[in-house]
């Protein structure tokens, strides 16, 4: 394999003939995704037999692909001191405990105070991920969800993490808190999802546009008003727990987006103090993307929820699971 960054050239194989253009160069050029790949073959830096081609060309045995993988270019992204909680940290990737209230990525209205601005000043010797120099978010919590995060160091740690993803061979647990009490001890949820038919800053499972989606739920506790649920989700689709809890009529407690309101007569006092959605990441099992280690991590669970947990657990009706 050719080296990320700089000028290559390679001929391809007959075993890769027939496949996409841009394939071929992720499999080819270390750290180079297949999405980083058609970029860059899209901006006329990759050509075959010095001519323009598309990335979904089907290459042939004998073809000359060449190009040059630019140098990455810093990102317009203040480095911040932000006090991280950092779960596990090596040269390939940093496992972070993420608060309620934080955002992943710089987004308008949100520039500085993000989980990126923290790791750009904790990792001062980012590799260059994607052309930018930036940590690689392969994956994001909500701002109000909080628990664990895994963010890779090294081009070649964001590909092969970004691979576990896709391949849903990186396990995620989450732990949930629902309005109302469920009547079985678990269950599955396998409804597709997609944007919202109307409000489109919200996705939904009535969606025309949709993909699959598949939750599992396990019962750790009932109460009377809520119910307390271990959560593995089998895909990641945006929103995922939140929009399938609300479909099956038991949202997430403090999820004003998806149909909770803490408030009304009939709700403990303990709930309608809460003020954010009651998710947390709690647990991730992954392949270290360079030593081929299996990783287990858990965030423990945050003040806010034990608080009401607890509060729960005081009331005279509450019943264990």
């Amino acid at each position: 394999m050719t080296s990320f960054h700089g000028p290559f050239s390679f001929s391809v194989l007959n075993e890769h003939a027939g496949e996409r253009l841009d394939n071929v160069v992720a499999l080819q050029v270390t750290g180079c995704s297949r999405s980083m790949a058609a970029n860059f073959i899209r901006e006329e830096q990759i050509r075959v037999r010095n001519e323009i081609k598309k990335p979904g060309y089907r290459v042939k045995a004998g073809d000359i692909i060449s190009g040059r993988i630019p140098a990455p270019e810093p990102i317009a992204c203040e480095p911040e001191a932000i006090t991280l909680s950092i779960l596990h940290e090596d040269d390939d990737i940093v496992v972070i405990s993420k608060p309620a209230g934080m955002v992943v990525h710089p987004a308008p209205g949100h520039f500085s105070g993000t989980l990126v601005n923290a790791i750009l000043y904790h990792c001062p010797k980012l590799e260059g991920i994607g052309g930018k120099i930036r940590p690689g978010i392969v994956h994001r919590l909500d701002k109000d969800t909080s628990g664990i995060l895994v963010v890779a160091k090294t081009a070649a740690a964001q590909v092969h993490l970004a691979a576990q993803f896709k391949d849903r061979s990186l396990q995620k647990t989450y732990l949930a808190l629902v309005s109302g009490r469920m009547k079985t001890a678990c269950g599955i949820i396998d409804l597709p999802i997609g944007r919202h038919p109307v409000d489109r800053k919200k996705m939904s499972v009535l969606s025309k546009r949709n993909r699959d989606a598949r939750t599992l739920w396990r019962v750790k506790e009932l109460f009377d008003a809520a119910s307390f649920l271990e959560v593995e989700i089998k895909t990641g689709r945006t929103h995922q727990i939140r929009v399938h809890c609300a479909a099956i009529k038991h949202p997430i407690v403090g999820d004003v987006v998806y149909g909770y309101r803490n408030s009304g007569a009939h709700l403990p006092n303990i709930l309608k103090t809460v003020t954010r959605q009651m998710l947390h990441a709690w647990r991730m099992a992954f392949t270290h993307p360079a030593t081929g280690e299996k990783i287990q991590l858990e965030s423990p669970i945050p003040e806010d929820m034990l608080r009401v947990l607890n509060g729960l657990r005081m009331m005279p009706e509450d019943l264990l699971a």
